[in-house]
């Protein structure tokens, strides 16, 4: 299967709203592996790595967001997959 890493950062109210909870859940339930984490500026960074159809469908799910959460803005670069991950955490 393809793999597909991507970063991104996630733009909005998406500090105090259960989004990295959420977001492991979610990765966690596609088989993803990465990392999520809040930044100092009010923006939520992750690493998603996986097979291609699942990063595209996480990468939809970041664009909505945990159900407190409103996600403005979503911005996505790609990477070349490391496969360093075995599983998707919160970092701090």
């Amino acid at each position: 299967m393809p793999t597909r890493r991507v970063h991104v950062v996630i733009e909005g109210l998406v500090q105090g709203v259960f989004f990295r909870a959420c977001t492991k859940d979610e990765a966690s339930r596609i088989g993803l592996t990465g990392w999520v984490r809040n930044r100092p500026e009010g923006t939520v960074e992750t690493v998603i790595e996986g097979e291609t159809s699942q990063v595209a469908a996480m990468i939809r799910w970041l664009q909505i967001g945990s159900p407190q959460s409103s996600v403005t803005r979503v911005l996505t670069t790609e990477e070349q997959p490391t496969d360093e991950y075995s599983d998707f955490s919160i970092r701090s």
